[in-house]
């Protein structure tokens, strides 16, 4: 249908249908263009060499499909919560359960991931100790309910995207360019290749805001799906533009070692004082993601704690501030800790396990749904729903097997909450 039905006399719509293909596109691009470039293509260069160019795309195909599919089900499921409701509806309450589990955890350590980001830019010596700074802070605006506006969105897009277009065009001007860098055969293996996309996948988190918008934009069934691909391949550009030219400066070997790597791509192409502007960029890119993912993830552990899955206690809303501050503060907690003791390579695997875990799920639920519910082409969810497996087994083994070992501990708790349920 091209128009929206009103609402009843005297019933305002809960949303208003306001924003077109342009306003979606900025959305996706808010969500998805920001600190993962900064973080992810060095352990992505040390997991496949040049073969990151072809894990980016890798990523994106399975991005794609995540994103499609969620769009699909988000269109059916409007309520709040994602695959957690997705998964419940349409395969059952377990895998719902396991769809919200898989998305804390793996959000929580994308937290750790943003924070050490923040540390590894601003100063990299003291990198652990700024990055529980930020956490500690950002976790008492969260507390305060200040959130991230969308004029602040706008900004930090507009920042982020002015800083990679910097370090690609003093990277491909400057005399240190060696095109041989990008001899993808040289140094590429199958298994590194699917590591990295992996490992990539990080830096796309965050498109399936898009497919949330069906309440809020014109036309949901024309518009969502065209914002999708176009916001995945305005971002496919613009990281495979960054990784061919960090590439071109660095080398594989170069770039995997680096730990601020397009710091050290600005440095190496003679450009220094593009470097507090790289650091600035990159601090202020993960900040913006740092403080929505800790409002996301503590909104998720309320609806858990609501529904029981997680201790009941966590569901408390603030009397004055009116956010969920028993979960805040734990998220905050655990982030902190984790952000102290761990490093960013680390976090980015185990975030990249958990959120392939989470769309896994919402592939299977998508691949239930019949012609008359919106399904997309069969082949969609098949290979959104293969390749978010592959990917989540071909990461580093540390990662796998954590995340793997995470994903058991909330099945068993699932499962030892249910038999006492029915025992009672």
């Amino acid at each position: 249908m091209s128009s929206t039905p009103s609402a009843a006399p005297g019933v305002p719509d809960e949303l208003q249908r306001r924003l077109g293909v342009p306003d979606a596109l900025m959305i996706g691009l808010g969500s998805m263009i920001g600190a993962g470039i900064f973080a992810s293509l060095a352990p992505a260069a040390h997991a496949a060499g040049s073969g990151l160019l072809l894990g980016l795309a890798l990523a994106a195909v399975v991005a794609y499909c995540n994103a499609t599919s969620s769009a699909r089900l988000a269109a059916l499921y409007p309520a709040s919560g994602g695959t957690y409701v997705y998964g419940r509806e349409r395969l059952g309450e377990f895998w719902g359960y396991l769809a919200g589990w898989a998305f804390v955890v793996g959000k929580t350590a994308s937290c750790v991931a943003m924070a050490l980001t923040v540390g590894t830019y601003l100063w990299p010596g003291q990198a652990h100790a700024v990055a529980v700074t930020a956490v500690v802070a950002l976790t008492a605006v969260n507390y305060a309910g200040v959130h991230k506006s969308a004029l602040l969105t706008r900004v930090i897009v507009t920042m982020v995207l002015s800083v990679l277009a910097a370090v690609v065009v003093a990277s491909l001007t400057s005399g240190t360019v060696d095109t041989s860098r990008l001899d993808i055969g040289s140094d590429a293996t199958a298994g590194g290749v699917l590591q990295a996309a992996g490992l990539l996948f990080f830096a796309f988190a965050g498109y399936a805001r898009i497919a949330t918008l069906g309440e809020e934009v014109r036309d949901p069934a024309r518009t969502i799906p065209r914002a999708i691909p176009i916001a995945l391949g305005v971002t496919l550009l613009v990281y495979a533009a960054v990784a061919v030219s960090v590439l071109l400066v660095l080398g594989p070997h170069g770039l995997a070692a680096a730990e601020a790597p397009l710091t050290e791509a600005a440095r190496t192409a003679g450009t220094d004082w593009l470097v507090p502007v790289v650091r600035v960029g990159a601090a202020v890119a993960a900040l913006g993601s740092l403080l929505a993912l800790i409002l996301g993830v503590s909104r998720t552990t309320l609806a858990m704690a609501r529904d029981h899955h997680l201790p009941h206690a966590l569901a408390a809303v603030h009397p004055k501030f009116k956010v969920p501050h028993r979960a805040e503060l734990l998220v905050g907690a655990v982030v902190a800790v984790a952000a102290a003791t761990t490093d960013v390579r680390a976090a980015i695997g185990f975030s990249s396990f958990g959120v392939l875990a989470y769309y896994a799920i919402a592939n299977a639920s998508a691949w239930t749904l019949t012609p008359a519910e919106g399904r997309p082409a069969r082949i969609i969810p098949l290979i959104g729903l293969a390749g978010c497996l592959v990917l989540a087994f071909a990461l580093p083994l540390t990662s796998a097997l954590t995340g793997a070992g995470v994903l058991l501990v909330g099945a068993a708790a699932y499962s030892i909450r249910r038999t006492g349920a029915r025992q009672q």
